[in-house]
């Protein structure tokens, strides 16, 4: 017996099969095609994510035909406009969470809603659902006029799978149209959106059965009729949950492309300023705060394309290692696709900073790492003045596989840095734990334990010291050329 945990990407949708005691038993992934017909558009046709969805559940059952399939949760990316009109059509192809097209509306929302912040518990940002609701309205009226739901990207393919309309609360809070502190849908905002509250479905928890999976959509996956799917979780709050962060304070920093300062909280406590997510959580009764750096690994992955081609990762991080503790005057800043935590600037430029003829590749390597772990600490820093305790986060994406990085990101956080087992399989994991929690009747703290320890990275008072009297410098540089970033 065992659950299907599906992770529904912006390349690619991977489905991951798990028994009850949580071991994985099959992975398979489908990839399909990202659109951007314009500058800052970033669009999918909501078909090829169920062709993906397909192809991934068909592949992954083969692996392990004798398992009988008893739940599904599905994570998978937030913020996307999926529109059907009453037909259930798809009027337009779905607007993502990475298009930057409605910094106006944005603008338009927070002089409509007075207090918007404290409704929602977050800025309006060009990511977010809502706006681009309004941009649709504005400069496609004859595609709004045929809607009658909007869904989100994960969402579509739970109404395929069973034929509901239904939002969940981790990811209906990254619409802009919840009020996140108390679980429902925002008056205010859906007035301010101009849309019905019936364009949305019934918000249910992470752990809640949303339906069962039909007849049609059974045959299409090779699965049996009637499997029970959960609500499922955000990409953000599926990772966090496959990676055991589910307690109040238990916090994980994902270094991918992006970087995601992730800390589950007890109650709801939005940053006063708007500069963190506070979204609800998957787990029921639960919230959690989220810095985001929009260039993390990103960052690397440019410095080492553009000025060390050809040179391995490990290489040029072991070098780096000979560079000493804020590289001699050297400083990176890392908002080369702009920065949302704590910036919020799509503006913001990165560049180095203090380069004299002293500086070799290694310090210009270790500059990187440094800035991008100091971005990171900064979202930390926000969680932390914002009343919740942090210690220790469990990392995980690339950067885990070096030490050298690790040990920056201990030093700058001033936490306990712990790689675990089973961390990085991330939010098809996540999405499989809520439906052994919901569907199959395991209990939370045996489905979402965090796994066995496989390294921890102290941090060390002496180097702590030297990265606050560094990021002092590093906190200062953005003020500073932001005019100019802003002129260029």
């Amino acid at each position: 017996m065992a659950v299907l945990g599906i992770d529904l990407g912006t390349s690619g949708c991977k489905t991951v099969l798990v028994a009850r005691d949580g071991r994985i038993l099959a992975s398979a992934t489908s990839e399909y095609p990202l659109s951007t017909p314009k500058p800052q558009w970033s669009e999918q046709d909501p078909h090829d994510w169920w062709r993906g969805l397909v192809a991934s559940v068909r592949a992954c059952v083969q692996q392990a035909p004798n398992e009988k399939i008893e739940g599904i949760g599905i994570g998978g990316q937030m913020h996307g406009a999926t529109l059907l009109d009453k037909q259930g059509a798809v009027v337009r192809p779905a607007i993502l969470w990475n298009d930057g097209r409605c910094q106006v509306e944005c603008d338009e929302l927070h002089r409509a809603v007075p207090g918007l912040i404290k409704e929602t518990g977050n800025r309006a940002l060009v990511g977010f659902t809502a706006p681009k609701l309004l941009w649709v309205q504005k400069h496609e009226p004859k595609v709004w006029k045929k809607v009658t739901t909007v869904l989100l990207p994960k969402d579509y393919l739970r109404w395929r799978l069973t034929g509901e309309k239904v939002a969940e609360m981790s990811d209906g809070a990254g619409m802009l149209l919840m009020n996140v502190a108390k679980r429902t849908w925002s008056a205010k905002m859906l007035k301010a959106c101009h849309i019905d509250e019936t364009f949305l479905g019934r918000l249910i928890e992470g752990t809640e059965i949303s339906g069962t999976v039909t007849a049609e959509a059974a045959r299409e996956l090779g699965i049996p009729e009637g499997v029970p799917v959960v609500g499922g979780a955000g990409d953000q709050a599926a990772g966090a949950v496959g990676a055991g962060s589910v307690k109040p304070g238990q916090t994980t920093i994902a270094i991918g492309t992006s970087g995601v300062v992730f800390t589950t909280t007890a109650g709801y406590s939005p940053e006063k300023d708007g500069r963190l997510h506070t979204f609800c959580h998957a787990i029921p009764g639960m919230w959690h705060q989220m810095g985001v750096m929009l260039s993390a690994a990103g960052s690397l992955q440019w410095y080492r394309d553009t000025l060390c081609s050809g040179v391995d990762f490990a290489e040029l991080t072991a070098e780096a290692a000979t560079a000493p503790i804020g590289c001699e005057g050297l400083i990176f800043l890392p908002y080369l696709t702009g920065e949302r935590t704590p910036l919020c600037d799509a503006k913001a430029r990165g560049g180095f900073i203090g380069l004299t003829r002293l500086h070799t590749r290694a310090h210009l390597t270790r500059a990187v790492l440094e800035g991008i772990c100091l971005g990171l600490a900064d979202s930390l820093s926000l969680i932390r003045a914002a009343g919740t305790t942090v210690t220790e986060a469990t990392a995980t994406g690339g950067a885990t596989r070096s030490d050298l990085w690790m040990q920056i990101l201990a030093d700058t956080c001033s936490a306990k840095i712990i790689l675990r087992t089973g961390a990085d399989a991330g939010p098809a994991l996540g999405g499989a734990r809520l439906a052994l929690v919901g569907a199959c009747g395991v209990k939370l703290t045996t489905a979402c334990a965090p796994g066995p320890i496989e390294k921890t990275f102290t941090p060390d008072a002496k180097r702590v010291k030297a990265y606050a009297a560094l990021r002092k410098h590093f906190q200062a540089l953005y003020p500073a050329l932001k005019p100019t970033f802003h002129a260029l």
